[in-house]
């Protein structure tokens, strides 16, 4: 499409996003959990280790991104062709920046990814090899990203800030069109964002098991908030994690081996960390032992989520753009 065909009336800007997400968070915020809770788990289930996968998705970011700045645009079936991606050179150094880990956690990691044969040295070749781990192939995030995408457009579509009507498959399929570009986007969020949570929790394990049982009592203040028709007004981000932290939805906890059976994450390890969980006052356990949302979310959890909810802005934004102008 020509610029001149462009109607730049229709174009959002990032704010016209962020504001609507936070002030219709009771229909988003619950979505957007299960979308998170949706992409750790599929992290986890790669390698069982949340850090290889870190590694191997910011070795593809950055050939995406060599991909951007040569206007190389692949689509999702050109770019899974073949098993095989291969990348730029990479130092250790470099990946510790990217990730804020420790020199010697990502040599490590990269040795063993080396050993499963997920990386591989041909001469002066660097590959990915994709046959290893199916996994990286995001057919199914496609899909619950662009659930949620639609579920963004239908409010900007209520406010009459969009007026084009997009549903989910068309979604897909401008994004498996554009796939190199809308994933490097996607990337481009995820990957500080999770990076954020590492640093706040002190590992991956340790928010991925927090962030099962926020998904856990965001869907029971929802479930609870229907039955009882608590409110007809949508209630904005405040009103929504304000509830949460004040005990709504905590009277059905979840207890470890439920976190474990979500998450595929071994229960004596679930133990472990909601000690630290507990200790830091990020969880407690209500009347029946089972793990809820703690005070601590609301001095340092909230802060942060304010921070991620614009970069989410700004790769919804992207987006949806994308969809107004194909």
């Amino acid at each position: 499409m020509s610029l001149s065909q462009i109607d730049f009336s229709k174009v959002l800007n990032d704010d016209q996003v962020y504001d609507l997400m936070m002030a219709n968070y009771d229909q988003l915020g619950k979505d957007w959990i299960v979308h998170q809770w949706n992409w750790m788990n599929a992290i986890y289930k790669a390698f069982k280790d949340h850090y290889k996968y870190l590694i191997v998705i910011s070795l593809i970011e950055k050939t995406l991104q060599f991909y951007d700045t040569m206007n190389i645009q692949l689509s999702f079936d050109q770019f899974y062709s073949k098993n095989y991606l291969q990348i730029d050179k990479f130092s250790i150094t470099e990946l510790c920046n990217k990730l804020n880990l420790p020199k010697e956690t990502v040599r490590r990691k990269v040795l063993e990814l080396e050993e499963l044969g997920v990386l591989k040295r041909q001469k002066k070749k660097i590959l990915i090899d994709r046959s290893i781990f199916p996994q990286v192939k995001p057919e199914r995030q496609i899909s619950v990203t662009s659930k949620y995408i639609y579920l963004v457009s239908q409010i900007l579509i209520k406010e009459k800030i969009l007026s084009k009507n997009h549903d989910t498959k068309k979604i897909e399929t401008v994004m498996k069109k554009n796939f190199s570009i809308c994933w490097r986007w996607f990337y481009r969020l995820q990957i500080p964002l999770v990076i954020g949570y590492h640093d706040m929790f002190e590992d991956l394990t340790t928010y991925h098991i927090w962030g099962t049982v926020a998904m856990n009592q965001a869907f029971n203040y929802k479930r609870d908030n229907i039955k009882t028709n608590f409110y007809n007004l949508i209630p904005d981000y405040k009103t929504f994690n304000e509830s949460l932290l004040d005990g709504k939805g905590a009277s059905a906890g979840v207890s470890a081996m439920s976190i474990s059976d979500m998450t595929n994450i071994p229960r004596a390890t679930v133990i472990r960390k909601c000690k630290f969980l507990l200790k830091n006052d990020y969880l407690e356990l209500n009347m029946k032992k089972h793990y809820i949302l703690g005070p601590m979310n609301r001095t340092k959890v909230l802060p942060y989520q304010k921070k991620v909810f614009r970069h989410k802005a700004k790769f919804l934004r992207k987006i949806i753009n994308l969809l107004t102008i194909s």
